[in-house]
């Protein structure tokens, strides 16, 4: 059942702001079947179904409907949702490195859409921005090479100032690739058993069950946040643990929140991958940092037997550590709270640099210092024997700026007042997003050094479509060990200037743009986002 605080919450939430209300998606004819696995509070964690498509004259096909659904949460209540082939959510697309692929999607929603393949690198036709709009009852289909690193990625609505509520409702699922040098290693593997996705997102309900969405200004500012977390469309879900070593692939699928991820008990683990895949080698720590659209792959023992609760603080990302503000340059603008109540600084978790500070807006009005129960896990009596943890997991090319032929400055600024609700408070370089403008045009076949700098008062997670990039320094030093390996999604912190390495291959287009925007969904729709092109 909800709990009291989530109704109390929604409620509250709902009387200023907007509710789904027309927002709310209602189930016709067949869609109108209520997802069952994801139901009831402390349920077993749901497993998105492994879709690995068909094999078509050679090359990989899937089928993707988009459908409006009715799903529970909570036992007695039913929520208007959206999903894709399912009411909720969406199955796990597998696929392999080097091989074709084939996306056929079609949409019964009633208003237009997307599906963007989050961190592929793939001609701009086939991405799934803005430019590639799906109308009611049409279809869209993507067709592309797979040239990725085993790695776990994400496929989300990307329609034009609409992904925040798409995705909020539901629209989203998860894509594992394979490739031969990963599937070679000594790793959980065995999906479902002890390779698991989790995808975290947290969400608002009002005293109905129906989502709450508001658009107030205090949401389109700080973006959307919930009160309850849901884990594979599961609240505080149970897993059973069958082997003495489970591998965790985190996707951080909330619309603005960023968490840090802890076992209840202090104990340490490894993160052994990124957004774009393996680290060079294990990175032991006690918490993961992500924000929105990030990733993280760890490895958790559990062969002592011992239950254990994964849990997620959501962090204050509000401050005033900008240029021109009082504050000093690259400090701690997230708080000091830890991930047990310590007080440990975000230098804790973010490689020693940084002092700890308390942000400008915390506390009732910004709601971002939640603590959630993500996964409670319960190893079985009989376990299968843990595995050696290999010492060398992948080789990832040298980071060289020297190889880079331009560097070009990205500058992250939020307007405040009657500017933001007015559409020109979300700006890169001074311009909010134009789907007629290019702002930036690359050469194919070059590398760039691209420097997003932070002049606004909160942390945003800055992603870039078509490329795998590498942190070459934040503000001058070196990126934490587990931030060394490929990315799609950087954190820029308030004040913070951060240098990326990124390499232009093929796929040239003069005329269709790819994206990099805020991966704060309320910030991309509101106009912090920009377009480039690869031209020859």
């Amino acid at each position: 059942m909800i709990n009291r605080r989530s109704i109390l919450g929604g409620m509250a939430l709902g009387a200023g702001g907007l509710a789904l209300g027309g927002l709310a998606i209602r189930s016709q004819g067949g869609d109108s079947q209520a997802f069952s696995p994801f139901t009831g509070e402390g349920a077993s964690l749901a497993i998105p179904q492994l879709y690995a498509g068909e094999r078509r004259d050679g090359v990989r096909t899937f089928d993707l409907n988009l459908q409006e659904g009715v799903s529970r949460f909570f036992e007695g209540l039913e929520t208007p949702t959206i999903g894709i082939n399912q009411p909720f959510l969406g199955p796990t697309l597998e696929m392999h490195d080097g091989e074709s692929v084939q996306m056929n999607v079609r949409s019964a929603l009633s208003e237009t859409a997307t599906v963007h393949w989050h961190g592929f690198h793939l001609p701009a036709r086939a991405d799934g921005g803005p430019h590639q709009p799906i109308e009611p009852g049409g279809s869209w289909t993507a067709e592309f090479d797979v040239r990725q690193r085993g790695s776990m990625f994400w496929y989300h609505s990307h329609a034009h100032r609409r992904s925040g509520p798409q995705v909020y409702q539901g629209l989203a699922g998860v894509i594992y690739v394979r490739d031969q040098a990963s599937e070679a290693l000594d790793l959980p593997n065995d999906y479902g058993v002890d390779d698991i996705p989790l995808v975290v997102q947290d969400r608002a309900f009002a005293s109905d069950g129906s989502f709450i969405y508001s658009t107030r200004m205090r949401n389109v500012m700080m973006g959307m946040m919930g009160d309850t977390m849901l884990v594979n469309g599961v609240v505080e879900p149970v897993f059973e643990a069958k082997t003495d070593r489970l591998r965790l692939r985190l996707v951080n699928g909330s619309n603005a929140r960023f968490y840090r991820f802890g076992f209840d008990d202090d104990r340490s683990f490894h993160q052994i991958g990124t957004d774009g895949g393996l680290l060079e080698a294990p990175v032991q720590t006690d918490n993961v940092v992500l924000a929105p659209g990030e990733r993280a792959q760890v490895i958790v023992d559990v062969s002592d037997g011992r239950p254990v609760s994964l849990l997620a603080d959501g962090l204050e990302i509000m401050g005033m550590g900008t240029r021109g503000m009082g504050g000093n340059r690259g400090r701690d603008m997230m708080g000091s709270d830890g991930m047990r109540g310590s007080g440990r600084p975000m230098a804790d978790w973010m490689n020693g640099e940084r002092e700890s500070r308390g942000g400008m807006m915390g506390g009732e009005m910004m709601d971002e210092r939640r603590r959630f129960t993500v996964l409670d896990i319960r190893p079985a009596g009989r376990r299968s024997q843990a595995i050696t943890m290999p010492r060398r997991l992948a080789t990832l090319p040298r980071i060289d700026p020297a190889a880079a032929v331009r560097t070009r400055r990205f500058v992250l600024e939020m307007g405040m007042g009657m500017r933001m609700m007015r559409g020109g408070g979300f700006t890169i370089n001074g311009r909010s997003m134009d789907m007629q403008r290019i702002d930036e045009s690359v050469k194919v076949g070059t590398t760039e050094i691209w420097q997003v700098e932070n002049a606004s008062m909160m942390a945003h997670p800055f992603h870039i479509h078509d490329v795998q990039f590498r942190i070459i320094d934040r503000d001058g030093r070196a990126p934490a060990a587990a931030e060394q390996g490929l990315k799609d999604t950087v954190v820029v912190y308030p004040g913070e200037a951060v240098r990326l390495l990124l390499r232009f291959e093929d796929y040239t287009n003069p005329d269709l743009p790819y994206m990099y925007h805020c991966h704060i969904l309320e910030h991309e729709d509101a106009g912090m986002m920009g377009q480039f092109v690869v031209t020859s």
